[in-house]
């Protein structure tokens, strides 16, 4: 079995994390994940009270005794959550893992990190964000390539060299991401240096992953050149599916719209109806270039003990044979 800094420092058997994705990680899909051997992330801005939050936690440990973390989002927001009653709310119950993300370091809720005695983790673009976490008392840096689905970063460096960059700039444990569908993609970004792998797109088709059937059919038909980058005109650069929200996005940037005009297709609201209904045409669906390595539907252990067996015979590939 593979064991690394990250999987002793988080006390997990695989060193698999799930990407906190909007809308999709409920307590239901973060304890699967966290079931099946990884570390799930519940998404905090899906709940925009405390009680809501308060209760999403509960639900976290009534399915769950493995660990998980709790996202905590920097980034502008219609709706923001304040993120230091969140954190308390997060003390009080005992969670011990926090992920942080968004434009800039939080420099003021990192003081409070290890008084709450939390691991934290922060999701980074680049060397100079990694550093400066660290200084901050960061305990484990992520980190995700061009190839990405969703928040891709302004500088479209790719994994492969995004991770060893990284890795040579802290001492921390690095867990990478970007196009990780399957165990080739786990030993390569462990060959390159991380600690692990965080993964998204291809938790969308799991069994467990809380959208409608249509959309996981139509993500298996896709292929690694199915996704578009779309909002980079208002500096905020996702990688999305290529469906009839993603070029309605593209013409209104073409024709030099506002963050208003760009937000009525792009609005979480409609991603969230999307994924109940299973209207491809309804949202936008942050999808990385790894949506062309997905093939089936498994449950998400069936997928990490796959992923895993694969990774380990892609690492032994060129052991010396007896």
């Amino acid at each position: 079995m593979i064991q690394t800094d990250m999987t002793k420092l988080l006390g997990i058997k695989y060193p698999l994390l799930g990407g906190a994705m909007m809308s999709i990680s409920t307590p239901e899909f973060v304890a699967a994940v966290s079931n099946a051997g990884g570390m799930g992330i519940l998404a905090s801005t899906i709940y925009k009270t405390p009680d809501e939050f308060e209760a999403a936690i509960d639900k976290i440990f009534a399915l769950t005794n493995k660990p998980f973390a709790v996202n905590l989002s920097l980034f502008p927001a219609i709706r923001p959550v304040d993120n230091t009653l969140y954190l308390d709310i997060m003390k009080t119950k005992g969670v011990k893992v926090v992920e942080t993300s968004g434009h800039a370091a939080p420099v003021e809720l990192s003081r409070h990190f290890k008084a709450c005695g939390m691991t934290w983790m922060h999701k980074c673009v680049g060397p100079r964000y990694a550093k400066k976490v660290e200084g901050l008392g960061a305990d484990l840096v992520t980190l995700v390539g061009y190839e990405n689905g969703g928040a891709t970063g302004n500088f479209d460096i790719a994994t492969m060299v995004l991770i060893p960059v990284v890795k040579d700039a802290v001492t921390i444990p690095v867990v990478g991401g970007g196009g990780i569908s399957d165990g080739r993609g786990v030993a390569a970004v462990l060959c390159l240096g991380a600690d692990g792998a965080i993964m998204g797109t291809r938790l969308l088709t799991t069994r467990e992953c809380p959208i409608h059937d249509n959309i996981k059919q139509i993500l298996l038909n896709s292929t690694e050149i199915d996704t578009r980058l779309v909002m980079r005109s208002i500096n905020a650069t996702h990688r999305v599916l290529a469906n009839p929200a993603a070029d309605r996005c593209l013409e209104l940037e073409a024709q030099g719209a506002g963050f208003e005009q760009i937000l009525e297709v792009v609005s979480g609201l409609k991603a969230k109806s999307m994924y109940a209904n299973g209207d491809v045409r309804e949202g936008i669906i942050a999808c990385g270039q790894g949506v062309g390595l997905a093939h089936d539907i498994p449950t998400v252990k069936e997928l990490f003990d796959r992923i895993m067996v694969q990774a380990e015979q892609t690492l032994n590939r060129f052991k010396e044979q007896d």
